[in-house]
């Protein structure tokens, strides 16, 4: 599935929840949030930290893969460039 906005990540978070057959409780406790934050995010109206997102598509079995839309170089260097910044992020954990 492409991903081009907050709500396409919700879509596929609740596809999978489902698939999986987890509440959004139990999801929202494998993931150490609220509530509250996944259906935010369902319904792609949160704002979540990146963290959060990498941390729920882990406990949903998602991958993330990130292409360049162009097959400049540049183009593909500036996405690994934000992969990598995320990433830097992510692996900092919690603040």
């Amino acid at each position: 599935m492409k991903i081009r906005s907050a709500k396409d990540i919700g879509i596929a978070m609740r596809e999978r929840r489902r698939l999986l057959g987890l509440t959004q409780d139990a999801l929202a406790q494998r993931i150490g949030v609220g509530r509250q934050w996944v259906v935010g995010v369902e319904r792609g109206r949160a704002r979540p930290d990146v963290r959060l997102i990498l941390r729920a598509m882990r406990v949903l079995g998602l991958v993330l893969e990130v292409r360049a839309e162009s097959p400049s170089p540049s183009g593909l260097t500036a996405q690994k460039s934000v992969v990598a910044a995320v990433l830097r992020h992510a692996r900092r954990g919690p603040s």
